[in-house]
């Protein structure tokens, strides 16, 4: 096993993200690896569907080879997130952890509320009507986490309860040495544009826009989160940013959240979704645009074709 003090990584799809803790990203979203001590490990986020072999890789890599998590700990179950969760369950026997409010989408009761390609700000956007909808069903695989912020295996981490982006979402906090695995509560590149994801551009922002149902909630966990003052953010998309660059860049996030976060228009700006334990209760209606009816077309077949041929390279 690698130790936690080591600041190099020999598999080159990973990377360092802070003592004992391995991020690796997945076409346009990450996966995190947390060590617990004595060769166990937990696994936070399960990235996209057909990726459990390089999951599996990394882990062996890391930690030895036939050695599953402890646990798998889910921030929330988009698509992006729990992808390759059903494939690593068929080989890894363990429990999967997640907020109360998203059982309903990791269990088979409910989907979540429509993505909102009418967001802009890009191709991710715009595609975002081809994204998975249907809710993945784990059965009694899926735990619920404990309400009082504490998290199975790791007693030096907590959770924050971080909706907005989805009901149920949480984000990681080692208090230690202040690490933060913020999930999607924000993010550290513009995820709305293809050309950014694509790049990597560092850039505190918001949550992804196309499936943010609800930003009053939204505007107050990255609130939340900032006050934890964290020293290394690791993210649901983007790479890790820590030092001056993450705090005036949260800062910024928060202080100007209407304007750079909250789209101008979208299916959920003026009205959140609903939503309790057992899914979706209420979605707004679904605006129309005709111009932006026009423009998905060609963008969605343009970005089909750029992720198929980044995944192409990567496998």
């Amino acid at each position: 096993m690698k130790k936690n003090n080591e600041a190099t990584t020999p598999y080159e799809d990973y990377f360092d993200v802070a003592p004992g803790v391995w991020g690796m990203r997945i076409v346009f979203t990450n996966i995190y690896m947390i060590a617990i001590g004595h060769g166990q490990w937990v696994l936070v986020d399960a990235g996209l569907h057909g990726f459990a072999p390089r999951i599996q890789r990394m882990a062996a890599e890391l930690f030895g080879e036939n050695n599953p998590p402890e646990a798998i700990i889910l921030t929330h179950g988009h698509f992006d997130h729990v992808g390759a969760l059903k494939k690593l369950l068929e080989d890894w026997d363990v429990p999967v952890y997640a907020h109360p409010l998203e059982i309903p989408y990791l269990t088979g009761q409910s989907a979540y509320p429509p993505p909102d390609p009418t967001v802009g700000g890009g191709m991710m956007s715009a595609l975002s009507v081809l994204y998975p909808k249907k809710p993945i069903d784990i059965g009694d695989k899926a735990f619920i986490l404990n309400e009082n912020g504490s998290l199975p295996f790791l007693s030096d981490w907590t959770y924050i309860f971080t909706p907005g982006h989805s009901p149920g979402h949480i984000s990681l906090f080692r208090s230690s040495d202040k690490v933060l695995i913020a999930g999607d509560a924000f993010v550290t590149t513009k995820q709305e544009s293809a050309f950014s994801v694509a790049k990597q551009k560092k850039l505190v922002s918001g949550p992804p826009k196309y499936f943010t149902t609800d930003w009053v909630a939204a505007a107050a966990s990255v609130k939340k989160l900032r006050a934890l003052h964290p020293a290394i953010a690791a993210t649901g998309h983007g790479k890790p940013m820590s030092g001056k660059e993450l705090t005036e860049g949260l800062n910024y996030l928060v202080n100007h959240f209407d304007e750079i976060a909250i789209p101008d228009t979208g299916r959920y700006v003026k009205e959140s979704a609903k939503a309790n334990r057992r899914g979706v209760l209420y979605v707004p209606p679904r605006p129309f645009s005709p111009v932006l009816a026009a423009s998905v077309a060609g963008l969605v077949a343009l970005g089909l074709y750029t992720i198929v041929k980044q995944s192409q390279k990567k496998n």
